[in-house]
């Protein structure tokens, strides 16, 4: 019966938020964030530089040049975090996201960690690491449920799938 393939909700939106990352324009990492409320999509975002400015798979990666190592000196990157990307999207176009859900392909820095907390976000799921304990200390205090992708994402129609 088809229904036994059928993803469950957090497989279906890793996934998409997976699918998402490949629109990343970041030299490093290509991540990707999907806010979901009522198992509805609100808005996605992706890491890149802000709209019409120079890709950094165009310019160069700053941080690169610079020697910058992950997880320190945010402010030396010409791009927006895909959590924050969703987060404005949503803004921009009006849609409240408090009380959502927020997939993620990478688990959040602290800068996006403040950000979901104030936006009202209620739970991340998220898939690889990311090296910031303060992140995981103001997610926890802020009583944000934080939890780790472990399923298979669905491709359906490929005939394989990948793990997260």
């Amino acid at each position: 019966m088809r229904n036994e393939m059928r993803p469950d909700w957090d497989v279906y939106f890793m996934t998409v938020a997976t699918v998402v990352a490949t629109r990343s324009t970041c030299v490093r990492r290509q991540v990707g964030a999907v806010a979901v409320k009522d198992n509805r999509i609100l808005a996605t975002g992706y890491n890149g530089a802000p709209t019409g400015l120079e890709h950094c798979l165009e310019r160069g990666c700053l941080r690169e040049k610079e020697g910058v190592k992950s997880g320190e000196r945010h402010e030396l990157c010409r791009g927006l975090h895909a959590e924050q990307n969703a987060l404005l999207q949503a803004a921009v176009h009006g849609v409240s996201i408090a009380g959502a859900t927020l997939y993620a392909t990478h688990q959040p820095c602290v800068l996006c960690a403040k950000m979901l907390v104030q936006a009202g976000i209620k739970r991340v799921v998220f898939g690889g690491d990311y090296p910031d304990t303060l992140a995981q200390a103001i997610l926890a205090e802020a009583g944000v449920r934080v939890e780790r992708f472990t399923g298979e994402l669905c491709f359906p129609g490929r005939g394989e799938s990948g793990g997260g």
